[in-house]
């Protein structure tokens, strides 16, 4: 990754301004290895942090421990809050604990009943996710986050399941072609889901506003504006996370069990598409949510009128989520 920068509490390792820097941050945000991380683990990096930011660390602290603590921190602990993401539902958590539900999905000729299943299983945890890594300036009421989540996964089941059930009525598809369609079925439901789960999971941001910072770290007000570009960007690249994991699989598994080697070993199909899903989620992962910087910034122009006035920042900066 080369050099590392002198370390800053505030400042990035990596230039968040390029896809490529905001990519090797992301892989530091997915890395499961933080999963193991002990209380003790996460106190020590805590506290290393706060020494150094009040003077205090031994002059054998080096650079490369004092960015790892930084990652551990912000791995596990939320921006905004303070408060540690419950392991299943943090970003480096988001594949170990989310390819059962891949694979489930990717099962070809599934039952009506499975196919609900594994779409409610599934957009339980995104949901989960979403929730955990939200913009959180502002408090959401259980109510809303409970009304959210029926409207989320209530949409995925309907996609889903419409989807499947024109798969097998039709008449224009032979038995080959229905089961290669039905692979296909997660993904159209799954994407689309997943734009209603992030909106519906946050609409508490879109109604309230999130907190919003001039260059010097000083709260400008509560911005509507800006949650909206929060919410959307999120959106979008919960568009993009599925394609790779949903749509490659069932191409490899397609041609894979064409040939001899797997027409003798037909046992093996499960086992190797487990391990094309966690392949294709792990890559995937990564690449999409480094679309667009986590601490990202809007033009003060494009602010609410009342709120452009109260700063003279070029820019003002607010927490994307993730």
């Amino acid at each position: 990754m080369g050099q590392l920068p002198k370390f800053s509490l505030e400042g990035d390792r990596y230039d968040q301004s390029t896809y490529w820097g905001r990519l090797q941050r992301c892989f530091d945000v997915v890395d499961p290895r933080t999963l193991f991380v002990t209380k003790e683990g996460l106190n020590h990096s805590l506290d290393l942090l706060k020494n150094f930011q009040e003077g205090k660390n031994p002059a054998n602290i080096t650079n490369e421990e004092l960015w790892e603590a930084r990652k551990i921190k912000e791995a596990i602990v939320h921006p905004d809050t303070g408060e540690n993401i419950l392991m299943p539902f943090r970003m480096s958590g988001y594949v170990p604990f989310g390819t059962f539900t891949v694979i489930g999905m990717l099962i070809p000729g599934a039952s009506v009943p499975k196919v609900i299943f594994w779409q409610w299983l599934n957009q339980t945890h995104n949901a989960c996710v979403n929730y955990s890594n939200r913009n959180a300036t502002k408090p959401t009421p259980m109510s809303k986050f409970i009304q959210s989540y029926v409207g989320a996964v209530g949409s995925a089941l309907t996609i889903a399941v419409g989807i499947s059930m024109g798969i097998r009525k039709t008449s224009l598809l032979s038995a080959n072609a229905k089961l290669l369609a039905s692979r296909f079925v997660a993904y159209p439901a799954t994407s689309t889901a997943n734009i209603a789960n992030v909106y519906l999971m946050r609409q508490n941001e879109l109604q309230q506003g999130i907190d919003v910072y001039d260059d010097k770290g000083n709260t400008v007000g509560t911005s509507k504006a800006a949650a909206k570009k929060a919410v959307f960007e999120t959106a979008l690249s919960r568009v993009i996370l599925p394609a790779p994991i949903l749509i490659f699989p069932p191409v490899i598994m397609a041609m894979l069990e064409k040939t001899k080697f797997m027409m003798r070993r037909p046992g093996l199909s499960l086992p190797i598409n487990a391990v094309v899903c966690t392949l294709a989620f792990g890559i995937a992962l990564p690449f999409a949510i480094a679309l667009f910087p986590q601490q990202t910034k809007m033009e003060r122009g494009k602010l609410e009128e009342d709120l452009a006035s109260k700063t003279t920042s070029e820019f003002v900066y607010f927490n994307k989520g993730l």
